[in-house]
């Protein structure tokens, strides 16, 4: 298999693992439970390897230009990962309940406005940061899992933007507007410059 292809595999995988991570949030009442449970999706993804562009777009600072094709590749495949799971969910017994909550929150999202969105994504990409370079660098389990899960559980309780996750709650809500793509876009790009943050302090600092 190419690298590409493979990049790409990976990506699909990691949408996947976000779709879990938020049908598990969805279905939770508790939002403090729904919110830990969410981060089994990161955790996932980290542990096998597998590429969610917010864990690698904050690398970007350190890379070459052409990191940007790489990039893409990973966003489009964690698209088609979300996508493909939200139309897995939308075809069982509990598709009306999900679907619900989703165009919820999408509503919201829809409604807000460009800056608004920048902003929470920026957070956002702060600690997922935090949480893709602490696993790395963390050197037993039971620190790898608290630096995983605790930035997911405070990104989701703050309301902050997570890309990826959104795809998710878009395509089970089947909402393929063009405000949909407009803040998928900027939340996309908060999230960047909230992952590039650290890193670039560190270059400098």
């Amino acid at each position: 298999m190419n690298t590409h292809a493979s990049n790409f595999l990976k990506s699909l995988y990691s949408g996947l693992c976000i779709g879990l991570g938020g049908t598990v949030y969805l279905s939770c009442d508790n939002k403090l439970l729904g919110s830990f449970l969410f981060g089994l999706g990161l955790f996932t993804i980290l542990n096998f390897g597998f590429n969610l562009f917010t864990g690698k777009v904050g690398y970007f600072v350190n890379h070459k230009p052409s990191y940007l094709g790489f990039l893409a590749i990973v966003w489009i495949g964690n698209f088609a990962g979300t996508f493909l799971f939200a139309k897995m969910m939308a075809v069982t017994r509990y598709a009306d309940v999900l679907v619900a909550k989703a165009d919820a929150l999408c509503k919201i999202k829809d409604a807000d406005n460009p800056v608004s969105l920048l902003v929470l994504g920026i957070f956002c990409g702060m600690l997922m940061f935090i949480a893709a370079d602490g696993f790395k660098t963390v050197q037993n389990v039971v620190g790898q899992a608290i630096v995983v899960f605790l930035p997911v559980m405070v990104f989701i309780l703050s309301g902050f933007e997570h890309c990826i996750a959104d795809m998710f709650y878009f395509s089970l809500a089947n909402d393929f507007s063009l405000s949909m793509f407009r803040a998928l876009i900027v939340i996309s790009v908060g999230n960047a410059i909230g992952g590039g943050l650290i890193p670039l302090m560190k270059k400098f600092v």
